[in-house]
C-alpha cells in the first residue's frame, strides 16, 4: 500500500491498520493514514483510494449497528486507553457515549435498553480512546469484568444517592474514577451551587454535566484524558509542520523512549534533536535523548 518514501508516521498508522483486530480499530488507523498521506499531486490517487476505503468501512460499521451487531462484539479487545461508562438504568449512559464518541447506541427512556456493552472511539485532539458503555449495574446484563479492567470509569449519576447503589459494583475495579452528575440542565443556579458544594465536601472527583445541553462536556473530556497520566508528543520532519497525530507517551518519558516507540533501534540513528514546547527553554532548542518531555512538546530529529 505505502511506498518507501512515505513518512514514518504514515507507515506506523498503516502497520496498525493492517494489524487491527476489529473494524473500529481499522477505522481509527485509516483516519490517521488519511491525515498523514502527502497532499501533493503525485499522491492524489492514493489519497482518493484511502477516502473511498474509509467511506466503505463507515458504511459497513453503520450496517452492523443497524442490524444490532457491533464490530467490537463478541468480546471487546482492550486498547491501550480504555474508559467505561457505568451507572444505573436511565442515567444517560447511551446519550453520553453518543455525545463523546462516533457510536450510535439505541437511546430510549425505557429501562435496560442497553443489553450488551456498546463500543465507541473518543477522539481527544487526535488521541483515540476506547470508550465502552456498560449495561446498567442494576440490570441482569451487567458486565463487571469490563468495570474491573477499564483504565478509568465515568460514574454517571443523576442523584447523590446513586453513588451508594453503584458502589458495590466497583469493589474490584482498579481504574481511576470520574463522577459525572448528569441532567444539571434541570437545576436552577442555587441548586447547582448546593450540589457542587456537597460533592466538594465529599472530596469526590466530580463534574456537573448535561448530555442534552453539552454543559460540562469539554471539562469532562479533559478529565478523561488527564486520568490516563499520558502526554501528547508531536513529531515533525525538518522543514515541515508537525504531525497532527500525537505520539501518546507516559508522563515524564524521554525523547529516547519516544523515538523508540516509533521504531525500535531508531534512537541509535539520531544525530541531533530540536525541541519546541513546554519543556523547551526556547523554540528550536537542541537537546539530548535523555531530555524529559512534557505534554504538547514538538520534537524534530535528524538521523545519521
Amino acid at each position: 500500500m505505502a511506498s518507501s518514501n512515505q513518512s514514518p508516521f504514515y507507515q506506523k498508522a498503516e502497520s496498525n491498520f493492517l494489524n487491527a483486530k476489529n473494524d473500529d480499530e481499522r477505522l481509527q488507523f485509516l483516519e490517521e493514514m488519511i491525515k498523514e498521506c502527502p497532499k501533493h499531486k503525485s499522491a492524489e490517487k492514493m489519497l482518493a483510494s484511502l477516502k473511498i476505503r474509509h467511506k466503505k468501512l463507515l458504511e459497513k460499521i453503520e450496517r452492523q449497528k443497524k442490524s444490532g451487531k457491533s464490530s467490537g462484539r463478541p468480546g471487546i479487545k482492550k486498547s491501550d486507553m480504555q474508559t467505561a461508562i457505568v451507572g444505573l438504568t436511565n442515567s444517560g449512559k447511551s446519550s453520553l457515549l453518543s455525545v463523546l464518541t462516533n457510536a450510535a447506541p439505541k437511546i430510549s427512556e425505557l429501562p435496560y435498553t442497553t443489553t450488551n456493552p456498546e463500543l465507541g472511539t473518543f477522539d481527544y485532539s487526535n488521541v483515540k480512546i476506547q470508550m465502552i458503555e456498560v449495561p446498567a449495574v442494576d440490570s441482569p446484563f451487567i458486565d463487571t469484568g469490563l468495570i474491573n479492567t477499564a483504565d478509568n470509569l465515568i460514574i454517571l449519576i443523576t442523584s447523590i444517592d446513586d453513588l451508594e447503589k453503584i458502589k458495590p459494583f466497583l469493589q474490584k475495579s482498579t481504574g481511576k474514577k470520574i463522577i459525572a452528575f448528569n441532567r444539571v440542565d434541570l437545576l436552577n443556579d442555587e441548586q447547582k451551587r448546593r450540589l457542587e458544594s456537597t460533592l466538594k465536601s465529599k472530596k469526590l472527583n466530580a463534574i456537573l454535566i448535561s448530555t442534552k445541553t453539552k454543559q460540562g462536556i469539554k471539562e469532562l473530556s479533559d478529565k478523561i484524558f488527564q486520568s490516563f497520566n499520558k502526554m501528547r508528543i508531536y513529531l515533525k520532519e525538518p522543514g515541515k509542520e508537525a504531525s497532527q497525530i500525537p505520539l501518546v507517551m507516559e508522563k515524564d518519558s524521554t525523547i529516547e523512549e519516544s523515538v523508540e516507540k516509533i521504531k525500535k533501534g531508531l534512537s541509535k540513528e539520531i544525530k541531533d534533536v530540536k525541541l519546541w514546547g513546554p519543556s523547551s527553554k526556547f523554540g528550536g532548542q537542541s537537546v539530548g535523548l535523555k531530555h524529559i518531555l512534557k505534554d504538547l512538546d514538538k520534537i524534530e530529529f535528524r538521523t545519521k
